[in-house]
């Protein structure tokens, strides 16, 4: 394992632990070093929204976004029993599996995903959502890598939770309904910006990243700013 990105990972996330950080960005960045870190292919979030029902809110690439939507829409997969019974739920061959998840594993499958790992992101009792990670090719996950795995959710978890004691009944469902509008706006910037330069869905999410970052702004904002047409937005936009 890279010893210097754990702890650059680690640095990186406690950064973002301030009032007003940017959850999505945060919530990729997250799914990004699971990816780097981990004996994983990709990477995905999944958090409850005000009325408790789950939401794709980030993922290292966009064959698992579609993936995750798959299992919300067809309310089958691993992830949604990681979610509701608040426990690790461990699959090391998703082909074995379809009488349990009849259509998700067919449909991970056809995704290029034959395991799954998906860990609660769990304060106490309290369930806010799941971290999945998915591998190409069916096998055992590293045993010693599950602790690591597990200590990124619960940084994301308190992260998400870090303001509640003062706000307990409001805060967390505000942030994470803005995250959702916000998670709106960017998927509508990246499909503008892709169908723009020619190019695919993940370039056009780096590329919107990547200017959030070097002009120290928040990631929603640029994206209103592109689709709205608001104001130049030199390097991005031509």
């Amino acid at each position: 394992m890279n010893q210097q990105l754990l702890a650059r990972t680690f640095v990186e996330l406690a950064d973002n632990l301030v009032a007003d950080f940017d959850l999505i960005d945060f919530l990729r960045l997250l799914t990004d070093r699971c990816v780097g870190l981990l004996d994983v292919s990709a990477a995905g979030v999944l958090l409850a929204d005000r009325d408790g029902e789950l939401r794709v809110m980030a993922a290292s690439d966009e064959e698992v976004r579609l993936l995750e939507l798959f299992q919300l829409q067809n309310d089958d997969g691993p992830c949604l029993d990681c979610f509701r019974t608040g426990a690790p739920v461990i699959v090391t061959d998703l082909a074995a599996e379809t009488a349990r998840w009849p259509r998700f594993a067919v449909q991970a499958g056809l995704s290029g995903f034959g395991a799954v790992q998906a860990l609660p992101m769990r304060l106490r009792d309290e369930v806010v959502g799941a971290l999945n990670l998915f591998r190409a090719s069916p096998g055992p996950f590293d045993p010693a890598a599950a602790p690591l795995a597990q200590a990124l959710a619960d940084v994301a978890t308190i992260s998400l939770l870090q303001q509640r004691s003062a706000h307990r009944n409001t805060v967390l469902n505000e942030q994470l309904q803005s995250a959702l509008n916000s998670r709106v706006l960017i998927e509508q910037a990246k499909g503008k910006l892709a169908e723009r330069q020619g190019i695919d869905m993940e370039r056009a999410f780096t590329a919107l990243r990547s200017y959030a970052r070097s002009h120290n702004r928040r990631l929603s904002d640029v994206a209103r700013a592109f689709i709205d047409n608001s104001e130049p937005l030199p390097g991005l936009v031509p």
